[in-house]
Protein backbone atom coordinates (compact mmCIF):
# COMPACT_ATOMS: atom_id res chain seq x y z
CA UNK A 1 0.00 0.00 0.00
CA UNK A 2 1.76 3.34 -1.07
CA UNK A 3 0.24 5.88 1.63
CA UNK A 4 2.30 8.71 0.93
CA UNK A 5 4.59 10.53 -2.16
CA UNK A 6 7.01 13.39 -1.80
CA UNK A 7 8.52 14.43 -5.13
CA UNK A 8 8.06 17.22 -7.33
CA UNK A 9 5.05 17.88 -9.62
CA UNK A 10 6.17 17.26 -13.38
CA UNK A 11 2.83 18.05 -14.64
CA UNK A 12 -1.02 17.93 -14.14
CA UNK A 13 -3.88 17.42 -16.35
CA UNK A 14 -7.43 18.92 -16.75
CA UNK A 15 -9.35 15.51 -15.50
CA UNK A 16 -7.90 16.58 -12.07
CA UNK A 17 -4.89 13.80 -12.45
CA UNK A 18 -0.65 15.04 -11.02
CA UNK A 19 2.22 13.03 -11.92
CA UNK A 20 4.76 13.50 -9.18
CA UNK A 21 8.72 12.51 -9.43
CA UNK A 22 9.71 10.24 -6.60
CA UNK A 23 12.80 9.27 -6.89
CA UNK A 24 13.22 8.98 -10.54
CA UNK A 25 9.89 7.49 -10.73
CA UNK A 26 6.69 9.67 -11.94
CA UNK A 27 3.09 8.46 -10.08
CA UNK A 28 0.15 9.73 -11.70
CA UNK A 29 -2.46 10.87 -9.02
CA UNK A 30 -5.78 12.25 -9.06
CA UNK A 31 -6.66 14.55 -6.42
CA UNK A 32 -9.50 16.98 -5.44
CA UNK A 33 -9.71 20.15 -7.45
CA UNK A 34 -10.00 22.03 -4.29
CA UNK A 35 -5.90 21.12 -4.36
CA UNK A 36 -5.37 21.18 -8.06
CA UNK A 37 -4.42 24.97 -7.70
CA UNK A 38 -1.51 23.92 -5.72
CA UNK A 39 -0.24 21.49 -7.27
CA UNK A 40 2.01 23.65 -9.65
CA UNK A 41 4.20 21.92 -12.36
CA UNK A 42 7.84 22.44 -10.14
CA UNK A 43 6.76 22.47 -7.10
CA UNK A 44 7.78 19.97 -4.45
CA UNK A 45 5.06 18.53 -3.15
CA UNK A 46 3.50 15.64 -0.53
CA UNK A 47 0.66 13.78 -0.67
CA UNK A 48 -1.43 11.15 1.75
CA UNK A 49 -2.78 8.67 -0.72
CA UNK A 50 -5.01 5.63 -0.85
CA UNK A 51 -4.25 3.08 -3.37
CA UNK A 52 -7.56 2.42 -5.07
CA UNK A 53 -7.45 -1.70 -6.02
CA UNK A 54 -9.84 -2.70 -9.00
CA UNK A 55 -9.84 -5.78 -11.44
CA UNK A 56 -9.28 -3.71 -14.38
CA UNK A 57 -7.16 -0.98 -12.33
CA UNK A 58 -4.83 0.61 -9.95
CA UNK A 59 -6.03 4.00 -8.91
CA UNK A 60 -3.47 6.48 -6.73
CA UNK A 61 -5.50 9.09 -5.28
CA UNK A 62 -3.85 11.86 -3.18
CA UNK A 63 -4.77 14.34 -0.28
CA UNK A 64 -3.07 17.76 1.08
CA UNK A 65 -4.09 16.76 4.51
CA UNK A 66 -4.79 13.08 6.29
CA UNK A 67 -8.14 14.26 7.38
CA UNK A 68 -9.22 14.67 3.66
CA UNK A 69 -7.62 11.09 2.82
CA UNK A 70 -8.99 9.82 5.96
CA UNK A 71 -12.65 11.32 5.14
CA UNK A 72 -12.18 9.87 1.54
CA UNK A 73 -12.22 6.75 3.25
CA UNK A 74 -14.87 6.84 4.70
CA UNK A 75 -16.81 7.95 1.78
CA UNK A 76 -15.84 5.51 0.21
CA UNK A 77 -17.74 2.98 2.27
CA UNK A 78 -20.97 4.42 1.87
CA UNK A 79 -23.25 2.46 0.06
CA UNK A 80 -23.26 4.04 -3.81
CA UNK A 81 -20.36 6.32 -3.19
CA UNK A 82 -17.05 5.47 -5.50
CA UNK A 83 -14.11 7.03 -5.54
CA UNK A 84 -14.80 9.52 -7.88
CA UNK A 85 -17.81 10.69 -6.38
CA UNK A 86 -16.00 10.70 -2.92
CA UNK A 87 -13.34 13.01 -4.92
CA UNK A 88 -15.87 15.62 -6.18
CA UNK A 89 -16.96 15.73 -2.79
CA UNK A 90 -13.92 16.71 -0.98
CA UNK A 91 -13.24 18.37 -4.00
CA UNK A 92 -16.44 20.66 -3.42
CA UNK A 93 -16.97 21.15 0.35
CA UNK A 94 -13.57 20.55 2.40
CA UNK A 95 -13.29 18.36 5.35
CA UNK A 96 -15.18 20.73 7.71
CA UNK A 97 -17.64 22.52 5.52
CA UNK A 98 -18.58 19.01 4.48
CA UNK A 99 -19.53 17.97 8.46
CA UNK A 100 -21.29 20.92 8.98
CA UNK A 101 -23.30 20.58 6.07
CA UNK A 102 -23.75 16.80 7.25
CA UNK A 103 -24.70 18.52 10.92
CA UNK A 104 -27.27 21.00 9.61
CA UNK A 105 -28.97 18.42 7.15
CA UNK A 106 -27.64 20.86 4.52
CA UNK A 107 -28.77 19.27 1.09
CA UNK A 108 -28.45 21.82 -0.86
CA UNK A 109 -25.05 22.06 0.31
CA UNK A 110 -24.48 18.27 -1.26
CA UNK A 111 -26.42 19.26 -4.57
CA UNK A 112 -23.70 21.57 -5.03
CA UNK A 113 -21.51 17.96 -5.88
CA UNK A 114 -21.59 17.32 -10.14
CA UNK A 115 -23.80 14.32 -10.23
CA UNK A 116 -25.91 14.55 -6.71
CA UNK A 117 -29.36 15.03 -7.09
CA UNK A 118 -32.17 16.17 -4.37
CA UNK A 119 -33.00 12.60 -3.78
CA UNK A 120 -29.32 11.13 -3.70
CA UNK A 121 -28.12 13.91 -1.79
CA UNK A 122 -30.91 13.05 1.16
CA UNK A 123 -29.81 9.31 1.14
CA UNK A 124 -26.14 10.29 1.20
CA UNK A 125 -27.15 12.81 4.04
CA UNK A 126 -28.19 9.56 6.41
CA UNK A 127 -25.39 7.67 5.53
CA UNK A 128 -22.59 9.69 5.65
CA UNK A 129 -23.72 10.85 9.12
CA UNK A 130 -22.98 7.24 9.88
CA UNK A 131 -19.75 6.91 8.44
CA UNK A 132 -18.38 10.19 9.64
CA UNK A 133 -19.15 9.95 13.36
CA UNK A 134 -20.38 13.20 13.26
CA UNK A 135 -21.85 12.50 16.93
CA UNK A 136 -18.31 13.08 18.09
CA UNK A 137 -17.39 15.68 15.98
CA UNK A 138 -16.79 19.26 18.18
CA UNK A 139 -18.76 21.65 15.81
CA UNK A 140 -18.10 24.62 18.11
CA UNK A 141 -14.25 23.86 16.77
CA UNK A 142 -15.55 23.97 13.03
CA UNK A 143 -17.18 27.09 13.34
CA UNK A 144 -17.19 29.09 16.70
CA UNK A 145 -20.50 29.26 18.04
CA UNK A 146 -23.46 27.90 16.48
CA UNK A 147 -24.49 31.20 15.52
CA UNK A 148 -22.01 31.96 13.81
CA UNK A 149 -22.42 28.54 12.23
CA UNK A 150 -25.70 29.29 11.35
CA UNK A 151 -25.02 32.74 9.90
CA UNK A 152 -22.40 30.83 7.18
CA UNK A 153 -24.81 28.28 5.64
CA UNK A 154 -27.39 31.20 5.46
CA UNK A 155 -25.21 33.07 3.96
CA UNK A 156 -24.28 30.54 1.55
CA UNK A 157 -27.70 29.62 0.95
CA UNK A 158 -28.89 33.21 -0.21
CA UNK A 159 -26.18 33.88 -2.68
CA UNK A 160 -27.07 30.30 -4.39
CA UNK A 161 -30.58 31.79 -4.07
CA UNK A 162 -29.71 35.48 -5.28
CA UNK A 163 -27.31 33.36 -8.28
CA UNK A 164 -30.28 31.07 -9.33
CA UNK A 165 -32.56 34.30 -9.64
CA UNK A 166 -30.60 35.90 -11.80
CA UNK A 167 -30.36 33.32 -14.45
CA UNK A 168 -26.66 31.25 -13.57
CA UNK A 169 -26.69 27.74 -13.87
CA UNK A 170 -26.02 25.39 -11.21
CA UNK A 171 -22.34 24.14 -12.48
CA UNK A 172 -21.57 28.62 -12.47
CA UNK A 173 -23.07 28.53 -9.42
CA UNK A 174 -21.29 25.76 -7.79
CA UNK A 175 -18.39 27.05 -8.85
CA UNK A 176 -18.67 30.49 -7.42
CA UNK A 177 -19.67 29.10 -4.28
CA UNK A 178 -16.02 27.16 -3.70
CA UNK A 179 -14.70 30.59 -3.71
CA UNK A 180 -17.04 32.38 -1.10
CA UNK A 181 -14.87 33.89 1.81
CA UNK A 182 -16.33 32.30 4.78
CA UNK A 183 -16.68 35.27 6.52
CA UNK A 184 -18.59 37.11 3.73
CA UNK A 185 -21.78 38.66 4.28
CA UNK A 186 -24.28 38.33 1.52
CA UNK A 187 -24.30 41.28 -0.36
CA UNK A 188 -20.56 41.26 -0.71
CA UNK A 189 -20.84 37.22 -1.26
CA UNK A 190 -23.27 37.85 -4.32
CA UNK A 191 -21.20 41.08 -5.17
CA UNK A 192 -17.92 38.65 -4.87
CA UNK A 193 -19.91 36.10 -7.43
CA UNK A 194 -20.97 37.71 -10.30
CA UNK A 195 -17.37 39.82 -10.24
CA UNK A 196 -15.95 36.00 -10.64
CA UNK A 197 -18.73 34.98 -13.44
CA UNK A 198 -18.42 38.15 -14.97
CA UNK A 199 -14.78 37.76 -16.01
CA UNK A 200 -15.43 33.94 -17.60
CA UNK A 201 -18.04 34.97 -19.84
Amino acid sequence: MIGSVRGTVLERSSNGEVLIEVGGVGYRALVPLSSFGQLEPGAQAFLFTHLHVREDAMVLFGFLTRDERDTFESLITVNGVGPKLALAIIGVHPVNALRRALAEDDVDALCLVPGVGKRTAQRLLIDLKAKLALPDVDLAAIEGTAHERSGTLNVRAEVREALSALGYNPDEIRGALSELRIDATVSDGVREALRMLGSKR
